[in-house]
């Protein structure tokens, strides 16, 4: 998330003051931690934090618009790239590409830290959910959906409902995806959980792959 924030500015307040809130939100939920937890744990006055954001729900929306804008940068690609994604990729590359594009999205401690936050506050704030049933939930599947599409149309896969294709495969990665958030949060091994995700990407591509 480097990018985020100009290369003098990585040990200025503002950041201590972001990363810090990042860090305190995903470990207690955002209604438990105060302004006065932030400010203790990054060493300044109350006060000084109003110099950066107006207030910590200023702070959240930060966090939020920070997470949206790694979606687009490092999540799926544009659907217009799709074509040329799946003329270098078999099916079952191109899926497992997918679940390795999700791992490394996570792999920055902070982004992590977010997906945690997003799961603690999906019921308290509509922000959240949002995210989470827009931009992550319905943003994979109308992904899916074109890529089965074009996978169809080029013959690499027999004729389906893309859309239907595209919730029956993804739809327990979702759940894995929250599983291993939750194994790695635990530093907990994910090598059996990752073994069952290349399973079901092959039990999944054995059922639509032309005999």
């Amino acid at each position: 998330m480097d990018h985020l924030f100009p290369v003098k500015d990585t040990a200025s307040t503002k950041r201590k003051i972001f990363e810090t809130a990042i860090d305190l939100f995903s470990r207690h939920g955002y209604s438990a931690v105060s302004v006065r937890h932030i400010t203790k744990q990054v060493g300044i006055k109350e006060s000084a934090l109003y110099n950066h954001f107006k207030t910590k729900d200023d702070l959240l929306e930060a966090i939020y618009s920070v997470f949206r804008t790694e979606l687009r940068q490092k999540g799926l690609p544009p659907v217009e790239k799709l074509d040329e994604i799946l003329q270098q990729m078999t099916p079952e590359q191109f899926l497992i590409w997918g679940f390795e594009t999700f791992k490394q999205s996570v792999q920055d401690p902070l982004a992590a830290k977010i997906w945690r936050i997003l799961n603690i506050e999906q019921f308290r704030d509509q922000r959240a959910r949002m995210i989470i049933l827009d931009d992550i939930y319905k943003g994979t599947i109308d992904f899916l959906e074109a890529a089965f599409k074009i996978l169809i149309q080029k013959g690499a896969i027999r004729g389906h409902d893309p859309r239907q294709l595209a919730f029956e495969y993804q739809y327990p990665l979702f759940s894995v995806m929250t599983e291993y958030l939750l194994l790695k949060h635990d530093v907990r091994d994910t090598a059996e959980l990752e073994k069952r995700i290349e399973d079901h990407i092959r039990y999944f591509i054995s059922g639509i792959k032309k005999q």
